[in-house]
């Protein structure tokens, strides 16, 4: 009987293993979960998007600043997560072009840029690669932002 336990004991350790704890994500996914996270909270507290579980946010394809080697997909991936992620939170969707006009009340256009504010910071261990995070809120129909905010910080250049 202990015989035919080890092999499967063994595949069941070996599965195990396989399961990698968020610790081990690559840093530039965790510095990205990050930013997001952060840009949720605070887009998440605007006084108009109360109840967050009753709106709709369809967020634009970010713009993203090349020299900061960080694919658009992949920042509104994480910011799309994030905003997800919240207990209670909104619908979110891509938003497209064609979907402007006339807008339900609940639904919001979030556009969002990431740039870099500063060339390569370089320190004795590592280089820093200052950005600023800029969201802006908007009607579906309206192009003027109803709030805006700005994240500024830095990612370790090592982990891009």
């Amino acid at each position: 009987m202990l015989r035919r336990a080890l092999p499967l004991l063994a595949l069941l350790l070996a599965l195990a293993g396989c399961a990698a704890p968020v610790e081990h994500r690559e840093p530039i996914r965790q510095a990205l979960l990050g930013l997001s996270d952060r840009a949720a909270r605070q887009l998440l507290a605007v006084r108009e998007l109360q109840p967050p579980e009753q709106q709709v946010l369809l967020l634009a394809r970010p713009d993203v600043d090349a020299t900061l080697g960080l694919a658009t997909e992949r920042v509104r991936e994480s910011l799309t997560r994030a905003l997800l992620g919240v207990s209670g939170g909104p619908q979110v969707l891509d938003w497209q072009p064609d979907m402007a006009g006339d807008a339900d009340p609940h639904q919001w256009r979030v556009a969002c840029r990431l740039e870099a504010t500063a060339p390569r910071l370089a320190l004795s261990d590592r280089e820093l690669l200052p950005y600023r995070l800029t969201l802006s809120l908007h009607r579906p129909d309206n192009g003027a932002p109803l709030w805006q905010t700005t994240l500024e910080g830095a990612f370790d250049a090592t982990a891009l």
